[in-house]
């Protein structure tokens, strides 16, 4: 949610018209993050000069504002500038254009801030500058880092000069909460200083020159820093014995990027999501939590506000495996449609160079240290949130049976408000699409104090959960786009049936049961394709059936409880229409009473050992005169002719899930179409939820 971009060209001549349509054109990559409003920074035609653009809406309504402004000089050209973007996904204050990014600190735009995340102790920091007479001009939390980024600038220039990245490590030493940030400044012209905490945050680098070295020095901070830390406290006057810029350690830190002092032309991309910079550069540093980088002169700086234990003193350069085609529509209306229909493709990859069809094996080489470890744990907890958290429920049956170890699966949001208690002896697992949900970073956290083995399933490489914890797998579904997810969720579930295949390849009385799993996982993508050629049916189900309706009921039992709360979600978060999953044992418990002639349900009723208890689920609603739409095994002869139906494949139970989530995702897709919903922003959402 909310998305950054940041572009910097230093001895790169590059026009106003470019540099406004890189920034553009990267907020537009950023677009399916979920977002409300939009707005941009450049440099002016004067020295100190800066033009910012807002606009509640959509990016194509910023661009409209800025191309209106017909004195706008488009064909300026610049050597070195840099220009600053964003989307924002209201959290303090509705989406208007006083509360679009980027927020200044004065009318003359001294210093302009973008911010993703929450600063949790904005109203302590607005109360004391408002006595300093600062005046706040919106209702968001941002604006108060812009402020004092100017009151500790005004307070400490006077005591000599200061650096634009110590300036920065002063105004991030008052915050709290979760960030990422870049800063520009018309004190410190064509310099940005971009810092995170909770939030992603990369820096991609592109130049004609080949790199020197792939890896970037961490500057940390001297023990002198405590004299800075009271020279910088807002509380606290200026000491002018104790300049702030003096007291930093610099440089061990190489200018990777320049050699014997002669410059290199060089741009710079900083963004929230590598999706925006790969059309530019493919390679990227990821910042880590409490990172600030400075770039100027045509160079990178990684700072730091201190040394911590096991924190490495260089930051790699990456290359992204990522392709620009990944994130284009190709011939599809809709990313969610694109993605649906690449399942197939996805769990392939998911599965590549990990199963073995011929010996039947299993191996997860992210696991292979800690596999005995996990064996011998005293229970398994798996920790998500929203989709996720669904893959995780679809799964635990496999697991328990096939491990034989006790598994909870926990929502991350009420595991932290309940303080669960984790032990040495468990393994938490983490599963997030983005690697970077705050719910579940917050719950990786809790878990690694407390000494736990922390797993980490994530589809994006370089994130936070895949770095921070000891272990995982990346489910190589592919960059995911549209804010539903699908090809996710099938590749989480997949990956996930994997870990309990590997973790039981030891057991001889389960070695059946696991070749006979191998086996069906081969025919998978075959199976996913027939699943997908019913398109055609479901649109008009859609059409004919589902798009006047309100409310909707999915049901099912055992393995497919899972598929029915995923189908929920789906339906609900792009068509708006109230939907419930609900488990068909519990049906005589409550959710009969909603029953009738005019109330639509959806039962999935595939053939496995709880297929007769799912048929009394049948007969009990039939007899309150409903007519469900039955999602069936496409050999099933015993389903009354009156009913209509959706007929998957069957294969072996612990995988039905994989084949019956795929029609209620094009369901849900064709009702939203229908509808005239925006399919791939849904209202209020996010893909990538940073913020509590």
């Amino acid at each position: 949610m909310c998305g950054i971009f940041g572009y910097i060209n230093y001895l790169v001549e590059r026009d106003r018209k470019f540099i406004l349509k890189t920034l553009i054109d990267g907020l537009r990559r950023l677009e399916y993050r979920g977002y409300d409003s939009a707005g941009l920074a450049i440099d002016g035609d004067r020295e100190g000069e800066v033009f910012v653009y807002k606009s509640v809406g959509k990016v194509a309504l910023l661009e409209r504002a800025i191309t209106s402004h017909i004195d706008l000089d488009l064909s300026r050209s610049f050597s070195v500038h840099a220009g600053m973007a964003h989307t924002r996904w209201a959290t303090h204050g509705p989406p208007s254009d006083r509360n679009c990014h980027p927020h200044r600190s004065d009318p003359k735009c001294e210093f302009l801030v973008v911010h993703n995340g929450i600063i949790t102790n904005y109203r302590e920091l607005k109360a004391v500058l408002e006595r300093k007479g600062y005046m706040f001009e919106s209702d968001t939390d941002t604006e108060a880092i812009a402020k004092l980024a100017k009151y500790i600038f005004d307070t400490q220039r006077l005591a000599g000069q200061i650096s634009f990245s110590s300036l920065v490590k002063a105004v991030i030493k008052e915050l709290e909460g979760a960030f990422a940030i870049i800063v520009k400044s018309t004190h410190y012209p064509g310099e940005v200083v971009a810092a995170r905490r909770g939030s992603p945050l990369l820096v991609g680098v592109k130049s004609e020159q080949k790199l020197k070295v792939d890896f970037v020095d961490v500057e940390f901070s001297s023990e002198a820093d405590k004299a800075e830390d009271a020279a910088a406290a807002l509380l606290t006057p200026a000491d002018p014995n104790h300049p702030l810029g003096a007291q930093v350690q610099r440089s061990q830190s190489r200018a990777f990027l320049s050699e014997d002092g002669v410059p290199h032309q060089i741009e710079f991309f900083v963004a929230s999501d590598p999706s925006a910079v790969v059309e530019h550069t493919k390679r990227v540093l990821y910042l880590e939590d409490d990172d600030i980088a400075h770039i100027h002169d045509g160079e990178l700086h990684i700072h730091r506000l201190r040394r911590e234990d096991g924190m490495s003193s260089v930051r790699a350069i990456q290359t992204l495996e990522l392709e620009i085609t990944n994130i284009m529509k190709g011939n599809f209306a809709h990313f969610m449609q694109k993605e649906i229909f690449e399942q197939p493709e996805s769990i392939v990859n998911t599965m590549r160079g990990r199963v073995n069809f011929d010996t039947r094996k299993v191996t997860l080489g992210g696991l292979n240290a800690y596999i005995k470890t996990i064996r011998r744990c005293r229970r398994m907890v798996f920790v998500a949130c929203g989709t996720s958290y669904h893959a995780g429920v679809a799964t635990r049956a496999i697991f328990e049976e096939l491990t034989e170890i006790p598994v909870s699966v926990e929502i991350a949001s009420d595991f932290l408000d309940r303080r669960c208690p984790i032990f040495r002896d468990d393994v938490c697992v983490f599963i997030s699409q983005s690697g970077e949900t705050v719910d579940t970073m917050l719950a990786l956290r809790y878990c690694l104090e407390r000494g736990a083995l922390c797993v980490g399933i994530t589809n994006t490489v370089g994130s936070t959960i895949s770095r921070e914890t000891h272990c995982g797998v990346h489910i190589n579904a592919g960059p995911e786009i549209g804010v539903a997810s699908t090809k996710a969720y099938t590749s989480q579930f997949l990956a996930l049936v994997m870990m309990a295949l590997q973790l039981s390849e030891d057991s001889l009385s389960k070695r059946e049961r696991r070749h006979r799993i191998i086996d069906e996982m081969h025919s998978l993508p075959r199976y996913l394709k027939e699943v997908l050629s019913l398109d055609a049916h479901l649109q008009e189900l859609a059409k004919t059936v589902l798009y006047r309706e309100r409310s909707l009921l999915i049901m099912g039992r055992g393995w497919q409880n899972a598929t029915c709360l995923e189908g929920a979600l789906k339906i609900k978060e792009i068509t708006y229409m109230h939907t419930e999953g609900i488990l068909a044992g519990e049906l005589k418990h409550g959710p009969l009473a909603l029953v009738d002639d005019g109330m639509p349900i959806i039962l999935i009723m595939t053939r496995n050992s709880l297929y007769p208890k799912v048929q009394s689920a049948l007969a009990q609603v039939t007899a309150r005169k409903g007519q469900p739409i039955i999602i069936c095994s496409k050999d099933d002869t015993t389903v009354p002719a009156q009913y209509r139906t959706i007929r998957v494949p069957h294969t072996v139970d612990c995988l039905e899930g994989i084949l019956t989530i795929v029609p209620l995702q094009l369901l849900a897709y064709h009702i939203a179409v229908v509808q005239g919903k925006d399919v791939d922003n849904p209202r209020n959402l996010a893909k990538s939820v940073t913020v509590e």
